[in-house]
């Protein structure tokens, strides 16, 4: 039977608590105590959690949070298995309904409150990532460590010939391994290229991506691995609100206007691949320049003005992403465009 045809059969309610480690599961079945169990968070734990599950004999509708990594093996293995439906939740909605509960913060109560989620609020299927695009932004992210690593170990060579107590075979050291990283990196990015022509859809996406000032090949793999995996169905709000970008006001009655500043509660490696572009469109794109030296008029501090710049770019590589058309900035600020003009 299709996952799509069960309104007559039995269902269980499930929550799972992801950690690195552990996975902390409650189980809701209609007039019967609530079940806790915990597994592994390893393929053989994921196993052993379907196998438990299968002994409900109905469907079973389970929640988890959206941990990154940690969950995102765990959500694929049930998805695939027979009699389940998974959702994949943002950590700020289940928070949100924790708070009307009331329950107390540990990994059993965290479960509790997903599994409650399960049974009461709207049940939203998650939609699994395709290959590729899993294959690329793994390959996406080790390309940030790597670029991470050649600037430290640059930083400890400019340090190390500067400094006349550091014998020669140590720098000769930090230059092998400067160049090893950099071999390295050439070739990751390789792969990543292979991997943008092996789908058209992506390679499009590469293009349009490269196509809007201060995107250039190497901030648009790290762009694409992330938003590859994002469901077809976000708003441009929400991917601005995954990434971490959008603003938390801090106000409580007369006394506390505290300076706006973003959530940082999403993806830091996305938050990450967005600042070098808009630090250059922020330099030499006209309409984003525009806006940012609006922002900088308005007494906004610089990385505040920055931040804005980030997240306009974010709202426009979801709308090129949408209609399949070339960036054009006087879209995106058609009232700065006259003064541009």
């Amino acid at each position: 039977m299709s996952k799509s045809t069960h309104s007559q059969q039995r269902m269980v309610f499930c929550g799972i608590d992801v950690s690195a480690a552990t996975l902390d599961v409650a189980l809701i079945e209609p007039d019967r105590p609530l079940l806790q169990r915990q597994f592994i968070n390893r393929s053989s734990g994921h196993k052993a959690l379907i196998g438990w599950l299968a002994k409900y004999q109905g469907r079973a509708r389970i929640s988890l949070e959206a941990t990154g990594i940690y969950s995102l093996d765990l959500a694929l293995a049930l998805d695939a298995a027979p009699e389940i439906e998974v959702s994949v939740l943002n950590p700020k909605i289940v928070n949100r309904f924790a708070q009307t509960l009331r329950r107390s913060k540990t990994d059993a109560a965290d479960a509790m409150v997903l599994a409650e989620y399960s049974q009461r609020m709207p049940f939203v299927a998650w939609t699994p990532p395709s290959r590729s695009g899993l294959r690329l932004r793994a390959v996406g992210r080790h390309i940030a460590a790597l670029a991470a690593q050649h600037a430290r170990e640059r930083n400890r060579l400019h340090a190390a010939q500067s400094s006349q107590a550091v014998p020669s075979c140590v720098i000769q050291d930090l230059k092998r391994s400067l160049v090893s990283v950099e071999r390295r990196l050439v070739k990751m990015r390789r792969e990543a290229m292979a991997l943008v022509r092996d789908d058209a859809e992506v390679e499009q996406r590469f293009r349009l991506l490269t196509g809007i000032p201060g995107i250039a090949e190497v901030s648009a793999l790290a762009l694409l691995g992330e938003l590859a995996l994002l469901p077809p169905h976000l708003t441009a709000r929400q991917w601005v609100a995954h990434s971490g970008l959008d603003p938390v006001h801090q106000e409580s009655g007369t006394s506390v206007h505290r300076r706006s500043r973003i959530s940082r509660q999403g993806n830091r490696y996305l938050r990450k691949a967005l600042y070098m572009p808009a630090l250059t469109a922020a330099r030499f794109d006209p309409h984003l320049k525009a806006f940012y030296d609006e922002l900088l008029a308005r007494h906004k501090a610089k990385l505040q003005a920055l931040t804005a710049v980030a997240r306009k770019m974010l709202h426009a590589i979801y709308g090129i992403f949408k209609t399949g058309t070339s960036y054009d900035g006087a879209k995106l600020f058609p009232a700065l465009a006259i003064a541009i003009a």
